[in-house]
């Protein structure tokens, strides 16, 4: 690990990133050093406007991914290597507004009902009816389950945080009877 890099790691961990963020920033100075073979700190703005170009019209990036590679180099600069900034040289791309893609009512039932097996019908019911993401779903426990308030505890979710979300019926019924198939004993 080079120098540099290490002291961008340390920076990272001192400013207690997430290790996904960390992993993304570093990848993407170190795409943007090899792009014009050499060292980040030896690049300015006007690389960086070549950069993001490239990024648009060669490698057909989205804005969002583009943002995130200049969020990561403009952390690099700033807080890594101290020097400065401007937004106005390298502004952030601007950024598509689309509609989210929502499923009807039918299509959801089709989506569940496509399970292949029991467990999978849960994951896919609890995500729908909670809006909790797969690895929140995934770590449940039995004790996160509280039928009295009718919610769920969320343990570190997103950014490591804790919350509660709200348990219908249904989904109480359907994890009701998928704790069974959990304790049961596989046959021998």
């Amino acid at each position: 690990m080079t120098p540099l890099r290490q002291k961008m790691t340390d920076e990272l961990v001192r400013r207690n990133y997430s290790e996904g963020t960390a992993r993304a920033y570093l990848r993407s100075v170190h795409e943007f050093a090899r792009y014009f073979n050499r060292a980040p700190d030896q690049l300015g703005p006007e690389q960086i406007r070549e950069y993001t170009a490239h990024l648009f019209e060669v490698r057909h990036l989205s804005s969002s991914a583009v943002n995130q590679q200049v969020a990561a180099l403009r952390f690099f600069y700033v807080k890594t290597i101290r020097k400065a900034w401007s937004v106005e040289d390298t502004p952030y791309a601007k950024r598509e507004k689309s509609l989210p893609l929502l499923l009807s009512v039918e299509e959801v039932s089709l989506l569940i009902d496509a399970a292949q097996t029991p467990y999978h019908r849960t994951l896919l019911m609890t995500a729908y009816g909670t809006g909790a993401r797969r690895a929140e779903i995934v770590n449940l426990q039995i004790p996160d389950v509280d039928k009295s308030m009718m919610r769920i505890h969320i343990r570190e979710g997103k950014g490591g945080k804790d919350r509660e979300v709200p348990l219908s019926p249904t989904i109480h019924e359907e994890l009701r009877q998928h704790y069974p198939r959990l304790t049961r004993k596989p046959a021998v």
